[in-house]
Formats: structure tokens, C-alpha cells, sequence
């Protein structure tokens, strides 16, 4: 090792991986979780601090609301594929540094923009874009774990990496309601806001949004720096990896993990604004970070179930789970402002988060699983040279399909909240946006059983 990249790396040789490559991989993965939970918070805030900007005198339409909600996810999905192909190139240590420290420049930038209500709305459109770098972090992070694990093992490995890190979202949700309510850095931390609703008017400090994560966001930079590996044999250009882009099956799997991460994180960022608009009594930031939460923890197991039963068929149950769940939300949202039940409704997207966090974790594991095994049938017959060669290319694929992957999964943050704010500007409810996530998830299920879990599918996993 020199410089801390290491120069021979073979997970799938079982000595090697007993001897050392074991403790390297999981010392890698447990200094990129928590940077990737650093990423998803700072990614996902603004779902926390729209619901706060009408309090403190800012005056945005509710549609304005679910943008600034939106645009995070937007320029997250594109960042991603940037990212993705950032570790063969700079390598993971390097590349984690790097995108870990640039999540400072939006925390820093939300808390002095929220400071003052005469701020336009443009500044806050670019520092939403700007929380974009937290998304982009994750296809890169995946990346990079990925190489580190043996076959066997990627599921629970990439379900640990992103489900742990998942956590960032409702972690965002959770902490940033408690250190608004202190001005927590003094002098530093600027004066506190008054906040105002339905005759309650407090004290705030809604800069401690973007504020609280800095100090953390140093000490995991600095973290990598000392802590984590480049690996040689990662190394790869731009167009070896975006030959993964070739395959059909990239974009196959990229369309139902748009179905399952897409669906985690756009309800992630939606629900506190759905819960205000639906059921405006009960108290959205008390409850949203729940599903996140679930969702998040749930997703280890999602990729340890599809190690174990296969992720096409752990996929193909969760895309029907889902679509059950959405018919659920329509029995219990009110009707032309009347009835509704808030705590049915709440409880079916508990399911819901649920069911995207397993599916999250079966997804990611197919995608490599699904173009290593179509490599390695292309080589069958050619001798050990070219199975060896082909495994090497599928790896390098691989990458570019994972962050083809994520990209796309993130734009269901996009999706899911413009869709349920369009749909309620129009209609005055979300049964239209509705509507069109269960024909979605039905086009989930048909591709899964086709391609991966009937009999005879041209790539079961």
C-alpha cells in the first residue's frame, strides 16, 4: 500500500478475504455510512425547512413550497451520474473526501439565507439546487462500497451503506425541529426569528437548519482522509464505465430502483407538505420523520433478504405491497376538504416506507448480480482467461449502472412532490398524483416478472 491505495484487491479469492480484505472493506464501509447519512441530511432539509418559511414571514405559495421541497432531488439525480463515475477516476478515498467537504458550502449558504425574509426566492431556489451535492454523494458512495465486497456479499453490504445512510433523512427531520428552537451558537449563529401560527408566536432560530451540520461535516472529512483506501484495481475511464449505459438491463433495473428509491425519498421529501395541505390540525414535522426512519433501517434487511431468496422475487412482492399501499392512502385522505382519518393515513405510509426500504436494498443488490451473470454467460466456453477478463468489465459496468441507477431512483424526489403539488393546485387534492404512482407501480411488477422472476426469464436473480 502506498498513499493508502491499495494495489492488490480480489474479494471473491476467500484467503485473501479471510486474511485482510474483510477488515479493509468494513473499515471503509463504516467511515462511508456516516458521510453518506451527513449527505442525505443536508440533501433532504428543505423538506423540514419549507414547512417553517411561512412562520418566519416568508411568503411563498404553496406550489413555490413544493418546489423548493423538489429541486434538491432534481439536481441531486444529476449530480449522480456525474458522481458515479467520479471513483474509478479519482479514486473512493479522494472522492469522498471531496464530496464530504462540498456538502458545507449548502449548509452554510441555507443559514444565512433563511436569516432574512426580504431573501429572494431565487436564493433559495439555488441553495435547494445546491443541497443537490448531498444526492450526488450517494451514487459515487455506492460505487465505491461496492467494489470493496465479494458477490456474496454486495447485498447486505450496498443495504447497510445506503440504508444506514438513508437514516440522514429522517435524522434531518428529526434534529433540525429540536436546534431551531435554541440559538444553540451563540452570537455566531445570528439573531433568532419569531415564528408565528394560528395566534402561537415563539422564538426561533431557523439557520440552525444548515448550521448544525458543519462541525460534523469536518470531522468526517477529515475522517476519510485518515481512515479510508483507493483501490488500483477500481481504477477506470469514463467510457469503460459508461458501457454499463449499453446494457438493457442497466436501464431495466434503473426503472425499478426509480420505483423503490424513487419512491423512498420523494415521499421522504413530500409528507411534511402533504400532511400540512391534507390534514393542516395535526403537527407534520412530529410525525414525517417516522416513515424515513423505517424506511432507512428496514433497508439492510431488504438487501440480506434478496442475498438470501433473490432480489427479483423480494422486488416483485414489495412493487405489489406498494401498490396496495397507495390504494390504502385513498380511503383515508379527506374528500373536497371533508373527513379523512390523519392516523390511517399515516399508518398506510409507514407501510409504504417499509416496502421501499426492502425494495431499495433488493434492487441495488440485482444490478450488479444481473450484469456480472450476463458477462459471465457471454465468456461460457471461452476458457479462464476470458471469464476472468469478463468478470473485470462487468465489474467496471457495474459502476456506471449503479450510479445510471441511483440517478434515476432520485428523481422520484423530484417526481413525487411536483406531481402531489400540481395535482392539489388543480384539483385540490393529490387522488390525480395518486392515480399515477399505481399505474407506475404496475409497469414495476410486469418488468420484474418478465425479465427476472418467472420461469425462463432471460435474467433470474
Amino acid at each position: 500500500m502506498s498513499n493508502q491505495t491499495l494495489t492488490r484487491w480480489n474479494p471473491e479469492d476467500a484467503a485473501f478475504w479471510e486474511s485482510q480484505g474483510a477488515r479493509i472493506a468494513n473499515r471503509n464501509l463504516w467511515i462511508s455510512i456516516p458521510s453518506l447519512m451527513l449527505a442525505f441530511a443536508v440533501w433532504m432539509v428543505w423538506s423540514v425547512v419549507v414547512v417553517n418559511l411561512p412562520h418566519v414571514g416568508f411568503r411563498f405559495s404553496t406550489e413555490e413550497l413544493f418546489w423548493l421541497a423538489a429541486l434538491p432531488a432534481l439536481c441531486g439525480a444529476s449530480l449522480r451520474i456525474v458522481y458515479s463515475f467520479m471513483v474509478p477516476i479519482f479514486g473512493g478515498r479522494r472522492w469522498t473526501v471531496i464530496s464530504t467537504a462540498s456538502l458545507a458550502v449548502p449548509a452554510l449558504g441555507m443559514g444565512l439565507a433563511v436569516q432574512d425574509p426580504a431573501t429572494p426566492y431565487s436564493s433559495f431556489v439555488a441553495m435547494a439546487l445546491l443541497c443537490g451535492l448531498g444526492g450526488g454523494h450517494f451514487s459515487s458512495s455506492m460505487v465505491n462500497i461496492n467494489y470493496f465486497f465479494p458477490s456474496a456479499q454486495k447485498g447486505t453490504a450496498l443495504g447497510l451503506n445506503a440504508g444506514l445512510g438513508n437514516l440522514g433523512v429522517s435524522l434531518a427531520q428529526f434534529v433540525v425541529p429540536a436546534v431551531i428552537t435554541a440559538g444553540i451558537f451563540g452570537a455566531l449563529g445570528g439573531e433568532a426569528q419569531a415564528w408565528s401560527r394560528e395566534g402561537e408566536t415563539r422564538q426561533v432560530w431557523l439557520q440552525n437548519a444548515g448550521f448544525v451540520w458543519l462541525p460534523f461535516i469536518a470531522f468526517f472529512t477529515v475522517a476519510a482522509w485518515l481512515g479510508m483506501d483507493d483501490l488500483d484495481t477500481a481504477k477506470a475511464s469514463v467510457a469503460e464505465q459508461a458501457r454499463g449505459y449499453t446494457r438493457r438491463h442497466s436501464w431495466i433495473l434503473a426503472w425499478l430502483h426509480l420505483g423503490t428509491f424513487g419512491s423512498f425519498i420523494g415521499y421522504s421529501a413530500a409528507l411534511p407538505l402533504l400532511i400540512q395541505s391534507q390534514f393542516p390540525h395535526a403537527n407534520a414535522l412530529s410525525y414525517a420523520w417516522l416513515g424515513p426512519l423505517l424506511g432507512a433501517l428496514i433497508r439492510p434487511f431488504g438487501g440480506w433478504l434478496a442475498d438470501k431468496l433473490g432480489g427479483a422475487r423480494v422486488t416483485f412482492w414489495n412493487f405489489a405491497a406498494m401498490a396496495a399501499g397507495v390504494l390504502g392512502v385513498f380511503a383515508f385522505l379527506p374528500q373536497a376538504g371533508q373527513g379523512g382519518n390523519f392516523y390511517g393515513f399515516l399508518a398506510v405510509f409507514m407501510a409504504l416506507f417499509i416496502a421501499a426500504g426492502i425494495g431499495n436494498g433488493s434492487t441495488f443488490r440485482m444490478i450488479p448480480i444481473v450484469l456480472i451473470g450476463e458477462r459471465l454467460r457471454e465468456a461460457a466456453g471461452g476458457g479462464r482467461a476470458a471469464e476472468e477478463q469478463a468478470l473485470r468489465e462487468a465489474h467496471t459496468e457495474s459502476a456506471g449502472a449503479l450510479g445510471l441507477a441511483s440517478a434515476l431512483g432520485a428523481v422520484g424526489g423530484f417526481v413525487i412532490p411536483m406531481s402531489s403539488g400540481a395535482s392539489i393546485t388543480l384539483t385540490g387534492g393529490v387522488n390525480g398524483a395518486l392515480a399515477m404512482f399505481i399505474v407506475f407501480y404496475a409497469t414495476c411488477i410486469a418488468l420484474t416478472w418478465w425479465y427476472y422472476s418467472r420461469r425462463g426469464a432471460a435474467a433470474p436473480c
